[in-house]
């Protein structure tokens, strides 16, 4: 196996990629390459994970990044030290004397396995010639940016028309995809939308004053926010439309994000400086509209307060407008909030501000998605949508349709709980938020084995429902529930009512097993509970187990394979003197 994927990999193609000025044919290259290292980054809190791989093709080697889009062939274990792949869009750059890949899209060839190192490969060194300047080389396979390498205009001419729509057809050489942007690299262009443009805004200070105005910018790879300050708000503010496809050329300052003013996931942002080229572009395919990182509504609560999130649902009710004074500046806020729902079973309410408030015309019973919206623990959690955010009504894509189809089918007519209260005193259920956990850490954390009792939710699937003990007769007295006893035919007898019913009411005591990707867990559930992951009530089933066996069966078949968001409660439990742990489901979810 070794021996035939050496013989695929493209020996002394890592020295062609950084030397394709030279060579016009590496612009089409997609190596074979030898995995031979894959570590994590330590990055900041929150942010994506990273990951560092170093790749051989025998004779080289050479280090490189993982963009975050890529990070999926590792957290699904496909890439491995000494497994091989094939690189089809990646980005190659000389930082500070070292030569680095960022790459943006690759196959694993899992046909070929992995093996140990192949060969005694050498670093590849950069070999700078003196006074030439470090180079940056963007590779595409298919396309991925519609560019190629071309000869570096003189320097006059990359400075011209700094500040205005260029006219100029250039070839743009140095495109850069947004997740490679970083204080260290020079002479770059981007080519991105503009997905949302603030409005200018003015500030008066003790140093003096001034405007601004910003951009975000998104390409396949990333997103990042841009910046211009006064002399630049005058000339680019004009030039930039929300929607448009621009070109962006350096110089233009890169620089840690200030993330209390942004809402994107990119450790940098963007300065425009005076001579920052800013360009229309004609061809404006390849370039997406607008990208999420949705959070259910039903998650919220996991999430931390002032956290800046995507969120998409059912508009289901739409407040009037009103004005509220900011305590600060004392200028009038118009203002209005709509309730959003969606399949988790919860509501939120989310605020609009400004004309975004005044001018909302959306019929309720719309999907709608919010970018950058901020999370406030107001009533236990809700959400207000930040001036640089946006929102997309009945947007074309497939966690719209999904929740759309969930609602016209059954959420139309559904109850919805809110998470007021939730935050602040204790729920109906006990907990503050019931944290959501996966099932190792239920179990790590021996949840429901002190002398209090833990609430938590986890989102699982149903493997198995124990059908024996599935029911018990229960007495037809409100509010009474207790299990009754047949002392003759067609007489049921309740001790605590003493009274006789002529039959009873069955009601669900189920025992059921669920799985999530960490492991599986017991729960024991009641008849609310039960009728929602049956789908009738246990009257019904224990009709079907008297006429119809394999209609029974039927039913306990289609309750498995099914995942909920299960909301519980575990204590510890005291039986003929022997203690055992119950971990008890008092409300589920429904995540179809």
């Amino acid at each position: 196996m070794a021996a035939n994927a050496a013989s695929l990999i493209n020996q002394g193609s890592l020295s062609a990629i950084f030397s394709s000025s030279n060579d016009p044919n590496s612009n089409h290259l997609q190596p074979v390459l030898q995995c031979v290292q894959v570590k994590p980054l330590a990055g900041q809190p929150g942010a994506p994970e990273r990951f560092r791989v170093v790749f051989s093709d025998i004779i080289n080697f050479v280090q490189s990044m993982l963009a975050t889009q890529a990070n999926g062939v590792v957290q699904e274990g496909k890439l491995v030290k000494g497994c091989f792949v094939r690189l089809k869009s990646f980005q190659a750059n000389q930082v500070k004397g070292k030569r680095i890949i960022i790459v943006l899209d690759l196959e694993v060839l899992e046909e070929l396995g992995s093996c140990e190192k192949i060969g005694e490969p050498k670093a590849l060194d950069p070999k700078p010639e003196d006074g030439q300047p470090q180079s940056t080389t963007t590779m595409t396979a298919g396309g991925f940016y519609g560019n190629k390498p071309a000869a570096q205009p003189p320097q006059q001419q990359q400075q011209a028309l700094s500040s205005r729509p260029n006219t100029n057809s250039s070839s743009h050489a140095n495109i850069y995809p947004i997740e490679a942007l970083s204080p260290y690299a020079h002479k770059w262009t981007i080519k991105a939308r503009c997905t949302n443009k603030s409005e200018i805004k003015t500030w008066h200070n003790k140093n003096g004053e001034g405007k601004l105005f910003s951009v975000n910018l998104l390409d396949e790879s990333g997103e990042i926010k841009g910046t211009g300050f006064n002399d630049q708000c005058d000339a680019l503010y004009e030039i930039f439309q929300e929607g448009g496809v621009y070109y962006i050329t350096s110089p233009c300052r890169v620089q840690l994000a200030k993330k209390q003013f942004t809402n994107l996931n990119n450790d940098y942002e963007l300065s425009f400086e005076r001579d920052t080229r800013v360009e229309k572009a004609e061809e404006q395919d390849g370039v997406p509209q607008v990208r999420f990182n949705f959070t259910s509504i039903g998650d919220l609560q996991t999430v931390e307060k002032d956290t800046t999130i995507d969120t998409i649902g059912i508009l289901k009710e739409v407040g009037e407008t009103s004005q509220i004074t900011s305590k600060t500046t004392s200028k009038p806020y118009d203002k209005r909030d709509l309730t959003l729902v969606d399949n988790t079973g919860y509501s939120v309410r989310l605020t609009i501000w400004g004309n975004t408030a005044t001018n909302f015309d959306v019929m309720p019973d719309s999907v709608v998605a919010f970018k950058g919206v901020k999370v406030s623990d107001f009533n236990g959690r809700s959400l207000s949508l930040l001036s640089s955010g946006s929102m997309s009504i009945d947007p074309d894509i497939d966690d719209a349709h999904k929740l759309k189809g969930w609602y016209d089918a059954q959420g139309r007519n559904d109850t919805f709980t809110s998470h007021a209260g939730m935050g602040g005193g204790m729920t109906a259920a006990g907990g503050r938020g019931d944290p959501l956990k996966t099932i190792l850490q239920i179990k790590e954390e021996n949840l429901g084995m002190a002398e209090t009792t833990d609430y938590f939710t986890t989102k699982a699937t149903i493997v198995y429902v124990k059908q024996d003990n599935v029911s018990y007769p229960a007495c037809l007295s409100e509010g009474c529930n207790k299990k009754v006893l047949e002392t003759d035919i067609g007489q049921w007898r309740c001790e605590r009512c003493d009274k006789t019913h002529p039959r009873p009411e069955h009601r669900y005591i189920m025992s059921i097993n669920v799985s999530d990707h960490t492991g599986q867990i017991w729960l024991s559930c009641f008849d609310d509970v039960g009728r929602m992951i049956m789908g009738m009530s246990a009257d019904q089933l224990m009709e079907l187990k008297e006429n119809d066996d394999k209609a029974a069966g039927d039913a306990f078949q289609e309750a498995n394979s099914k995942t909920w968001v299960f909301k519980c409660r575990a204590k510890m439990d005291n039986f003929q003197d022997q203690q055992s742990k119950l971990a008890e489901l008092i409300k589920l979810y429904s995540m179809s």
